[in-house]
């Protein structure tokens, strides 16, 4: 996948959850993330925000969702002495269920496919072309 196509899918599924429901809808879905903002600004009229504490295991998926959390003007933040890990946000319970952590899952697969190949192809060509996982042996016995 080139980096254009990257975009593209990532531009995709941004139009998905931007509630495109039409084939017009669809093709003038390029203000998709202004939807977006529009339905949680409805949303948090009528729904109370929650504090929402994330966990993430690697700093691209981190990296990510605060990103995303930023393009709908979402605060993401930690308390001191939370690890760098987490990312806290208050957010309606709907928005999240419905739109961002679906979104999220997406993008983040779609990003941490990308990010894999692209490792897979820089080892295999210019460290080692054997960039399988290491054997599985038979542990040694232990002295008593």
């Amino acid at each position: 996948m080139t980096e254009e196509e990257l975009i593209n899918k990532l531009k995709k599924i941004e139009r998905l959850f931007a509630g495109a429901q039409t084939d017009g809808e669809r093709e003038a879905a390029k203000n998709a993330s202004d939807r977006i903002r529009s339905r949680l600004k409805s949303i948090a009229g009528e729904e109370a925000t929650v504090e929402y504490k994330f966990t993430f295991a690697d700093m691209w998926s981190r990296k990510l969702f605060s990103a995303l959390l930023r393009r709908y003007d979402l605060k993401p933040y930690r308390y001191k002495r939370q690890r760098h890990t987490t990312v806290m946000v208050k957010v309606p319970v709907s928005f999240v269920d419905q739109t961002l952590w679906p979104e999220f899952q997406e993008l983040d697969e779609v990003l941490k496919n990308y990010i894999s190949n692209i490792t897979d192809k820089i080892i295999q060509n210019h460290i080692h072309n054997d960039s399988s996982e290491a054997s599985v042996v038979q542990e040694p016995e232990q002295l008593e």
